[in-house]
């Protein structure tokens, strides 16, 4: 059964109304600013119960107002009672719209039993205008509280969960981050300690109004505080914004060997692989450059593959070079989030998400990581 959240509603209520301005907020905010195109539908922001945990119901109590201009002048033209029956009539066709679309058998989301109220309001607000005001509870289905998701907990050999909005430890006024707790339960921590090199943390903002890290791409880094847990095979998730070209999201270099995520010198998103001597590299042929994104990269023996994910592409590629060294490990010195080695291609851009596995995982268990943080961060 589909989920429908407040802001699936809200994007309902809005397309059905068709015949002047929408606005979601309170009622002193009405033509607040005077540029309101009447008639004027005002949603409240609603309270909201979950009455029977199980069901996966939520109980919203909307109060939803329609204003259209009652001048001096009109009087002459028009009675009180003839205006308020028109705009009642243009609210009760809206609430029939909307009703209409929640007919698919795959959402779930209906008016209770008697719960609407209709009261007329004259001469409110900024304006000589009258008022219908309308009030229901919806009953909308938002999530079965069972366990049916997917969690990258849920699969073997997780080393590394970096998450912008969990295990973060930042200053409140400045925003600067210091360190960066592991959620895997490997315990593969990261910090910061040079003030200038710490990325910023912001709570909201970010991919779906998310938390992220702004690194500015000239001395923001965050390093392992050990060395990698990846060995010779391995899958890597991000969710991030790359500003730049030839920046890197995620690194290891040591003595030739390097794992490098990010854009290459064109802006195509690159990943790539080194054995110190033979190279496993490949990505995009689209300038990747200031988009989320969902980024995947597999390595398992001599072969690399990645998955890229925006609001407009979907690709996968892969490479293979018989003269790689599949025994290499990457092991032997820290990672870092922002830049390959500490001190060079460092971000431009914002990172919310990492997730690192230390193998490579299935087809079908890489599509439901994927799943995971396309539900959470909407990036297509």
């Amino acid at each position: 059964m589909a989920i429908t959240r407040l802001t699936d509603i809200i994007t309902v209520f809005d397309s059905k109304w068709t015949y002047g301005d929408v606005k979601f907020g309170y009622d002193g905010e009405v033509n607040q600013d005077h540029d309101t195109q009447y008639p004027l539908m005002l949603v409240n922001p609603p309270e909201s119960t979950i009455p029977v945990i199980y069901d996966g119901r939520e109980e919203y109590s909307f109060e939803v107002n329609f204003y259209n201009l009652y001048s001096q002048a009109a009087k002459d033209v028009v009675t009180l009672q003839k205006r308020w029956d028109n705009l009642q009539d243009l609210s009760n066709e809206w609430l029939d719209m909307v009703l209409k679309n929640y007919q698919d058998v795959t959402v779930e989301a209906y008016l209770n039993d008697e719960s609407i109220e209709i009261e007329r309001v004259k001469d409110t607000n900024n304006d000589k205008l009258v008022q219908i005001k309308l009030t229901f509870t919806m009953s909308a289905f938002t999530k079965c509280f069972r366990p049916v998701s997917n969690y990258p907990t849920d699969f073997s050999d997780l080393k590394l969960w970096l998450r912008a909005d969990s295990g973060v430890t930042f200053d409140i006024p400045t925003k600067k981050v210091s360190a960066w707790s592991d959620e895997s339960s490997s315990s593969n921590n990261f910090s910061q300690s040079t003030k200038a090199k710490q990325p910023l943390r912001y709570g909201y903002g970010g991919e779906n109004d998310k938390a992220y890290f702004d690194f500015n791409g000239t001395s923001n880094t965050i390093p392992s505080i050990g060395n990698s847990p990846i060995e010779t095979n391995f899958t890597i998730f991000e969710v991030s914004k790359i500003d730049a070209a030839a920046d890197t999201i995620f690194g290891y270099s040591n003595d030739g060997k390097i794992i490098s995520i990010g854009l290459n010198d064109i802006g195509y998103y690159t990943a790539m692989v080194n054995d110190g001597i033979n190279q496993l590299r490949t990505g995009t042929s689209v300038d990747n450059t200031g988009s989320y994104h969902i980024g995947v990269v597999g390595k398992e023996g001599t072969t690399i593959n990645v998955e890229y994910y925006d609001d407009a592409n979907s690709i996968t590629n892969s490479y293979t070079d018989g003269g790689f060294e599949p025994s290499i490990a990457f092991n032997e010195t820290i990672l870092n989030v922002g830049s390959l080695d500490g001190t060079t291609e460092l971000l431009d851009g914002s990172v919310q998400e990492v997730i690192v596995y230390n193998r490579k995982l299935s087809d079908a268990e890489v599509s439901k990581v994927v799943g995971y943080l396309n539900l959470k961060y909407k990036i297509y």
